[in-house]
């Protein structure tokens, strides 16, 4: 079980919620191109998306990203952590996959940066501010949760992804509230040993082949018509 100071599960609470702003709303990361190509449409393509490409992406590269991060900042290593944000984007092939998590990720620290008082959320900030290609949200997730338990870390991470699918479906395919919710219900249910699974990754071992969503990606980029960023 994992246990929260109040402290810790108002912070958890408050950049989790959709009033932190991060953008996540503009983005599918490659959802509305699967449902382009017919592969997402309904409640069960969703939750099998879920399941066969998010959780285990984020199962072998997100969240072994959250609890590095976590772990440099837990050491007070910036230089570590600036390491691991590279490395987040170096395993990103489709460029609007990258930007993406750069743009929300960089968004994420500035205001995180504007309410705390961590000087090495500050540094790290400052060190984003000069060079666009610093800010990878995974990072910046596993540096904001430092003092909290890394696995209190992973699992919000792993909600908000989640959840941030089933938020955009609705505006892709036909489904209504409750499905949304069933589909959800499913994915955490079995996304949970994902959490785990993350913690006894090495850092050298992170990494997620799936070119069914990189491709997707790829096509989105130069789509005629998109609602969505990626």
């Amino acid at each position: 079980m994992i246990e929260l100071e109040q402290a810790g599960l108002a912070f958890l609470l408050q950049t989790s919620d959709a009033t932190f702003p991060t953008g996540s709303y503009a983005h599918s990361l490659g959802m509305e191109e699967m449902v382009q190509q017919g592969r997402v449409h309904d409640e069960v393509t969703l939750r099998g998306f879920l399941s066969d490409h998010v959780i285990p992406a984020a199962a072998h590269i997100d969240l072994p990203l959250v609890a590095e991060a976590h772990r440099a900042v837990e050491r007070d290593d910036i230089e570590d952590l600036l390491a691991v944000d590279h490395l987040s984007g170096a395993l990103r092939p489709a460029r609007e996959l990258r930007a993406a998590s750069l743009q929300t990720g960089r968004r994420r620290l500035a205001m995180l940066a504007a309410v705390s008082s961590v000087p090495i959320i500050r540094a790290y900030q400052d060190r984003a501010a000069g060079d666009a290609a610093i800010g990878h949200h995974a990072s910046v997730w596993g540096a904001a949760c430092s003092g909290l338990p890394v696995k209190a870390a992973l699992t919000a991470y792993l909600y908000q992804s989640l959840a941030g699918y089933c938020a955009a479906a609705p505006k892709l395919i036909r489904i209504g509230q409750e499905g949304i919710q069933r589909v959800l219900t499913a994915a955490l249910g079995g996304a949970m040993p994902a959490v785990d699974q993350a913690l006894s990754v090495a850092r050298a071992e992170i990494g997620w082949f799936d070119p069914v969503v990189d491709i997707a990606s790829m096509w989105h980029e130069i789509s005629d018509e998109r609602l969505f960023i990626s």
